[in-house]
């Protein structure tokens, strides 16, 4: 069994589609303290597979990362199969073919990507050209 195992175990054991976690509680439910590296890269967060031994474990849990906070230290782990596939089937053969409404409901994975990061200040007209002369143009 690997280090990131418990957390393998723990995201196979939630009902919920989403699960809001702190670095903290995984931390916990792992019993050692993430690298370093976790809490100063994004990437290592992504859910390329040949990211890391971590990124694995969740992968294989059925679970993708998505709203990764970097400064407030949470992210959320989001199931990546229906939630009515076999548990013990792997993430691969877990995905139901799509149809074609399936495929249409689905969001772009950057969708959200820009939460939080973006302000639009009171007052601000986003239709208004940021140049005064560009109809003249």
């Amino acid at each position: 069994m690997g280090k990131y195992q418990p957390l393998g175990d723990y995201l196979r054991q939630q009902a919920n589609e989403a699960i809001a976690m702190r670095f903290e509680e995984i931390e916990r439910i792992v019993g050692l303290k993430l690298p370093e590296k976790s809490q100063l890269y994004r990437a290592w967060w992504s859910n390329n597979p040949s990211n890391n031994v971590m990124t694995k474990v969740w992968l294989d849990a059925g679970y993708r990362t998505e709203q990764v906070d970097m400064v407030g230290r949470r992210l959320v782990f989001r199931r990546a199969h229906p939630s009515n596939a076999s548990e013990s089937a792997s993430p691969a053969s877990a995905v139901a073919p799509e149809t074609d409404q399936c495929a249409a409901s689905r969001r772009h994975p950057l969708f959200g990507a820009l939460k939080g990061l973006v302000r639009v200040m009171p007052g601000t007209d986003l239709t208004k050209p940021a140049d005064p002369t560009w109809g003249e143009k």
